[in-house]
């Protein structure tokens, strides 16, 4: 009988969540680049457009997707990439915050915490 590692739990946890946070975004880019009414009318952006914002999302979505699976397997270095992206993905959040606020700080926010169970618990030595 193998022993499981505690910490391989906010592993899985953060594998799961950057999974769900692909989906997220690349609903999030295909309603944006559809220019969908329920984003905030009027918002006015830092840089380029929302059809932009949306195509970057869905990207991003994909790249997220991949690298969860890769996480989820306990593929060596994919966790840098993932943590990568996930800061990629509240600084993109961030920006496209005044297309609809309170999503954009809910994904940020599972964003944080996709980085810190794969930062802190997701070495295999520490």
């Amino acid at each position: 009988m193998v022993a499981e590692d505690p910490r391989s739990g906010w592993v899985t946890f953060s594998a799961i969540m950057l999974g769900i946070l692909a989906v997220l975004n690349v609903i999030y880019g295909i309603a944006a680049i559809d220019n969908s009414t329920f984003f905030v009318g009027d918002a006015k952006f830092v840089f380029s457009e929302l059809n932009t914002w949306g195509w970057v999302l869905a990207l991003i979505g994909v790249a997220q997707g991949l690298t969860a699976i890769g996480v989820f397997m306990r593929l060596t270095g994919v966790r840098w990439v993932a943590v990568a992206f996930a800061a990629a993905n509240a600084c993109v959040q961030m920006l496209v915050m005044p297309a609809y606020p309170f999503w954009s700080m809910s994904l940020i926010a599972l964003d944080v915490l996709v980085i810190y169970g794969l930062v802190v618990y997701g070495s295999r030595n520490a």
